[in-house]
């Protein structure tokens, strides 16, 4: 007599995109209330406006994988924080300044780190969707360069807002008298990308495999 075998376990539901975008959405419309800077605001809140309705827009033909979603959302409810605050003076930075004996405000530090971990996802995802990348072993290291190559261009922005505006662009520079801070601040989003593809890349891969194994059906009826 044979054994029976077990029942096979329920995929895991899928969190609906459109959470994801009502999340963000209404995060950001909070942010805005009572903003200490609307400037500021804008400024380190423009890339989850205008990347929003361009993923909305774009999710027929170009569907994320639930991973990048979540944390393409996380990311954006954390510019929001820091830009409802101004990212020197959020309070939770200062609640881990003050418990750590810390001279400053990490929040900053910690929204560089992020501006390294969930581009690597975004940037691993395009490349592996769109180029003969994936599965390369060059995937990874030109995941990481594209994340510095971005956290770049972004210093160069602040060093353009500092220009422009002079001791005005403070807020946003948040750079709260450390000479080091555009350094610091790449060294953070390169550790950032670094750990997103040590931690994630398995997980990732699983759920681009789902992703396309979903899209071959609808493929093969056109």
């Amino acid at each position: 007599m044979t054994a029976a075998h077990p029942a096979p376990l329920p995929a895991p539901r899928r969190v609906p995109p459109a959470l994801f975008a009502g999340v963000v959405a209404v995060g950001l419309a909070v942010s805005a209330v009572g903003a200490r800077d609307r400037t500021t605001w804008f400024l380190e809140t423009v890339w989850a406006l205008a990347g929003l309705p361009l993923a909305v827009l774009a999710w027929r033909r170009f569907p994320l994988t639930g991973l990048l979603c979540g944390l393409l959302a996380a990311h954006a409810l954390v510019l929001a924080v820091g830009g409802h605050y101004t990212y020197a003076q959020v309070p939770v930075g200062d609640w881990v300044r003050d418990g750590l004996g810390l001279e400053r405000n990490p929040y900053d530090r910690f929204g560089h780190l992020m501006q390294g971990f969930v581009p690597a996802v975004l940037v691993r995802e395009l490349l592996s969707r769109t180029s003969p990348l994936r599965g390369s072993r060059w995937l990874a290291p030109l995941t990481v360069c594209a994340c510095l190559a971005f956290s770049a261009c972004f210093e160069l922005l602040e060093w353009l807002a500092a220009e422009i505006g002079g001791h005005g662009a403070d807020a946003f520079l948040a750079a709260q008298g450390d000479v080091w801070d555009t350094q610091w601040d790449m060294f953070c989003a390169l550790i950032g990308a670094v750990l997103s593809l040590l931690l994630l890349s398995r997980v990732h891969d699983r759920q681009l495999r789902a992703l396309a194994d979903d899209a071959a059906p609808s493929r093969g009826l056109r």
